[in-house]
């Protein structure tokens, strides 16, 4: 079809009976409390049956927006925020916006502007809290920001979109303390962030309230050979060996599975031990993996749906999702001692 033959908003307007501000306010998302719901589906209805495009290029010109975001997270390796940028990306893509993924290169430490206006550049920034401190790096400042896994106190964006790391983390100390283990050790990610202190402080305070029931803990860097290296010099020390490690992650979940069985320590048999995030690793294992499930792509979904609502200059409510805890071969009833 030529530009000459496309069809125009006039076009839509005359179809469905109404003025063309009626249609921009309805194809722009804008209509409720301004137009009715009946004429807003005859003017939707319209558009498609002439198959009216808006010129984005055109809308974008006059509002100045690129209808580009920006996720920053702190790794690209990691499964769990792949699944994040899909959720983000699908809900996007329904809005007519891009997503720049952006890693931060140490992970956790500062980064340098990818672009050399950053609020020029893009629309709105959604960011893990694990990589917040590339924000700065990246001047988004200047720009809507939404927070992942952020403390809605004092985190730095117009609002925070969190899973129920506590609840989790509660869920996975309950069905241990409930299979009778009374010697747990927390193999915690040795990571600067408001979610692993959040989960060390749901751990130690369940802990703290079964009577009997005691708590140590082991920092390591997030993978699966740190894990291992840790868990190896656990469970060789002198002294009792515990009887349950609780995981930050799954990948240091599988580090401890992987030394506990090349130490001959059966799994559960032995030793139980829990996870968090629920990665495809979490099945691939033997035993598969009692882990804390996140619901990732959600996650990457509410949290876009939340900045584009900051972008078009509303005022997003802070969330938070519900985990749950998938229970599988890794853990059960504590060793009995003597």
């Amino acid at each position: 079809m030529s530009a000459a033959s496309r069809p125009t908003s006039k076009d839509v307007a005359r179809a469905a009976g109404v003025s063309q501000a009626a249609v921009s306010l309805v194809l722009g998302g804008k209509w409720p409390g301004r137009v009715s719901a009946a004429t807003a589906e005859r003017v939707r209805e319209a558009a498609r049956s002439l198959g009216y495009r808006p010129n984005l290029a055109a809308r974008d010109l006059r509002t100045g927006r690129t209808r580009t975001a920006l996720l920053v997270v702190p790794a690209l390796t990691n499964e769990f925020f792949a699944r994040v940028h899909a959720g983000a990306a699908s809900v996007a893509a329904a809005h007519g916006f891009g997503v720049l993924l952006y890693p931060s290169p140490e992970g956790t430490g500062p980064a340098t502007d990818p672009f050399a206006s950053a609020p020029a550049a893009l629309d709105g920034v959604l960011a893990s809290s694990m990589a917040a401190q590339a924000l700065s790096g990246i001047g988004a400042g200047a720009l809507p920001l939404v927070m992942l896994d952020s403390d809605p106190a004092t985190g730095p964006g117009t609002a925070t979109v969190n899973l129920a790391i506590a609840d989790g983390m509660r869920q996975a100390a309950g069905h241990l303390l409930g299979l009778g283990h009374r010697d747990l050790v927390h193999l915690a990610a040795d990571v600067d962030s408001w979610t692993f202190e959040v989960r060390a402080a749901a751990l130690a305070a369940s802990v703290a309230a079964v009577p009997g029931a005691r708590l140590r803990t082991r920092r390591c860097a997030l993978g699966v050979a740190e894990a291992q290296a840790a868990v190896t010099a656990l469970l060789t020390a002198p002294g009792e060996r515990p009887t349950a490690l609780v995981c930050d992650d799954d990948l240091l979940a599988a580090g401890a599975c992987k030394a506990a069985r090349r130490l001959g320590v059966r799994v559960p048999g032995e030793l139980s031990v829990t996870g968090f995030d629920d990665l495809t690793l979490a099945t691939a294992i033997e035993p598969e993996l009692t882990t804390v499930t996140l619901p990732a792509e959600e996650f990457g979904a509410r949290g876009m749906a939340a900045l584009l609502t900051a972008v078009d200059g509303g005022t997003p409510a802070d969330e938070e999702l519900p985990v749950t805890l998938t229970v599988r071969g890794s853990t059960g009833p504590a060793l009995a001692r003597s």
